[in-house]
């Protein structure tokens, strides 16, 4: 049995207060229209270094998504909200949705960068 405590062991881990978005359809019409707009939205969140992570999510088995999640760096649930209300599927009514913080602990991310052609792989 391990004697380590709890709080040493949360002091090394990364405790990286995030945000994540979870939307789901108010509305059924006008979703194609205002795609475009959504994601030039989070395209623009990304290159300003706010946005984590984005994408729809599916229910176990289905290939058709019930709604998104979006992840964001903000400096409180305020700056989240405002991300959030600002995002073309939130602004026209067509999605609702709710904020929640999340606390990032633990994980690992994987790239390779070849310099040779330019590319690069994520995994």
């Amino acid at each position: 049995m391990s004697t380590t405590k709890p709080e040493d062991l949360y002091a090394s881990m990364l405790r990286q207060s995030l945000y994540v978005i979870t939307t789901t359809p108010a509305r059924g019409e006008g979703m194609q229209d205002v795609l475009p707009a959504h994601l030039e939205y989070q395209v623009k969140l990304e290159r300003d270094g706010i946005l984590f992570g984005a994408g729809p999510l599916f229910e176990e088995g289905e290939a058709i998504p019930y709604g998104g999640m979006i992840i964001l760096r903000a400096k409180d649930e305020a700056e989240a909200r405002a991300h959030a209300d600002a995002d073309p599927f939130h602004a026209a009514g067509l999605r609702s949705y709710k904020v929640n913080r999340w606390m990032l602990n633990e994980g690992a991310m994987t790239f390779t960068v070849r310099y040779s052609d330019q590319s690069a792989d994520i995994g």
